[in-house]
């Protein structure tokens, strides 16, 4: 602070210094004047100057300091009050545009809540004419014709409960309960909600529980497991989709393995990122990249650790590593 301090000053203290130079250069030159007696006025000029400086960077420095290091998410009781003139220009300055922007920011956190409740409750009325269609689809006599309509209204609920799941998931805080829940019911049901799809791709599920539960919360555990088990349906074609659970080191382990065309090496880090579908094939345009983004984000809300294993042409394992009941105890629900 001090060097920025001499810096801002900088001008003012060249001005100084060639003032004094100027006075000692008329002194020597004039040989009326006392060469040492004007050299001890400029001396001691020069020592009140340095104190001016020093009491001055006392003064001035707090409220720059306090400007420097504040948190703009606080309010202005942090900043030191202003000394000069243009201490308090500045302070009005930074107070008037600190509330302009907390009005904007307050503006947008409710248009942006509107939008998110305008939404949801659209999907929930939306869900009201799939569930009609899902009765009349029953009622179809062509098994062929109802197997492809099956699928579509699938695929329409899916993307449906993706984005319904997207706006919660700045609340998901709010929204968690965490405790012991069986995973077998969990399973089953996102099996049979997708078992149409299964039954057009011809494939099959091989499921070994070895442990039946686990910590977390079951509605964005099942949530989850949608997203996994659609993404593995995906990618496969007559083949099983293996399911998986175990204790190891003290954690409970639940893999989702597949036998489908695997990821690409270099797409591996990539997968959890927002919007991302594939370098390589690019004509998966049903692909929203949302599904696995969403499941990190829940993982780690839930303190679920998610790992990924694939090699093309081989498939892909994704194992969920879910928490002990010694790490969740700031958690609600436990």
């Amino acid at each position: 602070m001090i060097r920025l301090f001499l810096r801002e000053r900088l001008s003012w203290i060249l001005f100084f210094i060639g003032l004094q130079g100027v006075t000692l250069l008329i002194a020597y030159i004039d040989p009326t004047l006392s060469f040492a007696s004007i050299a001890y006025i400029v001396f001691l000029a020069t020592l009140m100057f340095i104190v001016f400086l020093f009491i001055r960077y006392h003064q001035e420095t707090p409220f720059i300091k306090s400007i420097r290091d504040w948190d703009r998410h606080s309010n202005m009781d942090d900043i030191t009050p202003g000394n000069s003139p243009y201490e308090h220009i500045m302070e009005s300055v930074v107070l008037q545009q600190m509330q302009d922007a907390r009005r904007e920011v307050d503006k947008n956190r409710t248009e942006l809540e509107q939008e998110r409740d305008d939404l949801t409750a659209w999907i929930h009325e939306v869900k009201t004419p799939l569930t009609a269609m899902q009765l009349m689809l029953d009622r179809l006599d062509d098994n062929k014709l109802k197997s492809q309509l099956q699928v579509e209204w699938l695929r329409i609920h899916l993307l449906l409960d993706s984005k319904l799941h997207q706006k919660r998931m700045p609340f998901i805080q709010n929204d968690r309960y965490i405790e012991a829940t069986e995973l077998q019911p969990f399973i089953y049901t996102e099996i049979k909600s997708l078992q149409a799809w299964c039954m057009q791709k011809r494939i099959g599920f091989d499921i070994e529980l070895e442990e039946k539960e686990v910590l977390t919360d079951g509605k964005w555990l099942g949530f989850m497991l949608r997203q996994l088990l659609t993404n593995a349906i995906k990618y496969s074609e007559g083949t099983d989709i293996h399911i998986h659970s175990y204790k190891k080191a003290d954690h409970t382990h639940l893999t989702i393995r597949d036998e489908g065309r695997g990821i690409d090496e270099k797409d591996l880090p990539r997968i959890f990122d927002k919007g991302f579908t594939s370098t390589t094939h690019h004509v998966d345009q049903a692909s929203t990249g949302m599904g696995l983004y969403l499941t990190k984000n829940i993982a780690n809300s839930l303190h679920i650790k998610i790992k990924v294993e694939s090699q093309p042409g081989v498939g892909t394992t994704f194992c969920l590593t879910f928490p002990r009941k010694n790490d969740l105890v700031h958690l609600t629900g436990v």
